[in-house]
């Protein structure tokens, strides 16, 4: 087992007929990282963690996640990882309570310590008093919360969060970042993919960015500052506060938005108006 890294892909591709969607990804996440995984739309983001988790299989390529082949070994890896997908993938015709039991005894807990974790899940979610409720009748934001209680209740060495923050309020949030943070202070090892790059930046501690199918960078928030700020030169007299990808005031540091704009070569329009918006 190679445990100097928690995620290794070597030349991950996926292709959908004559769409390269992932093209030659090589992926380093070390143990105990929080992991943001960056992209425009369509860059690949989904595609890549849909690769990562078993639920697509890579067209070329190799993954690796705590030291095992994903290929050769797809249950046992997937016995210590946690998955939040894009789609959540919830049964929405199961109570809360019933949702989360089922999690548990599907990866291997027994039905005391399963039904006890769901009962400090949901009370921890503060979806205590919503566990009798049908999935489907919850809210976005509190299917949000559950399916992060699904992803955790067997306790993963590895979390992958495709959008987490999506549609939840600021309180749950909260509440989410407080948990993810305490998990990772425990040793564990949190890939996520958001495009609020806000709360990638102040969360993640290494970033990578694809674009177009390919990794373009990866590394921490500093060494992709240093990056970026070596090979760009400063745009005399502009202003970054428009969030548009100039440089920022003298001696502020770039943003990861400034950062992300600068690598994908992205930059919001300010050239154009829609004149029958008043």
């Amino acid at each position: 087992m190679n445990l100097a890294t928690t995620i290794s892909t070597q030349g991950l591709t996926r292709r959908f007929g004559e769409l390269i969607a992932v093209d030659g990804v090589d992926l380093r996440v070390a143990p105990g990282q929080f992991f943001g995984f960056l992209g425009p739309n369509g860059a690949g983001k989904s595609t890549t963690i849909k690769m990562l988790t078993g639920l697509l299989a890579p067209s070329s390529g190799r993954i690796e996640i705590l030291g095992l082949d994903l290929e050769k070994n797809p249950v046992e890896v997937k016995r210590q990882i946690g998955v939040v997908p894009e789609g959540m993938a919830l049964f929405g015709r199961l109570t809360g309570s019933e949702f989360l039991n089922f999690a548990g005894r599907m990866y291997g807990l027994d039905r005391e310590t399963a039904a006890k974790r769901a009962a400090e899940l949901l009370d921890f979610m503060q979806l205590a008093d919503q566990r009798k409720k049908l999935v489907t009748d919850y809210s976005h934001g509190m299917q949000k919360k559950l399916a992060m209680a699904a992803a955790v209740i067997h306790g993963p060495k590895v979390l992958f969060l495709d959008e987490p923050f999506e549609g939840v309020d600021a309180i749950a949030a909260g509440t989410l970042k407080a948990m993810l943070q305490g998990m990772i202070a425990r040793g564990a090892t949190i890939f996520l993919t958001s495009h609020v790059l806000e709360i990638v930046e102040r969360l993640c501690s290494h970033v990578a960015i694809i674009h177009q199918g390919r990794l373009v960078a990866q590394g921490s928030l500093e060494e992709l500052r240093a990056g970026v700020e070596a090979q760009t030169p400063a745009v005399l007299g502009k202003d970054s506060s428009d969030g548009s990808g100039g440089s920022p005031p003298s001696g502020e540091k770039m943003t990861l938005e400034q950062i992300f704009l600068r690598t994908v070569g992205g930059e919001r329009r300010t050239d154009q108006e829609l004149s029958w918006l008043g």
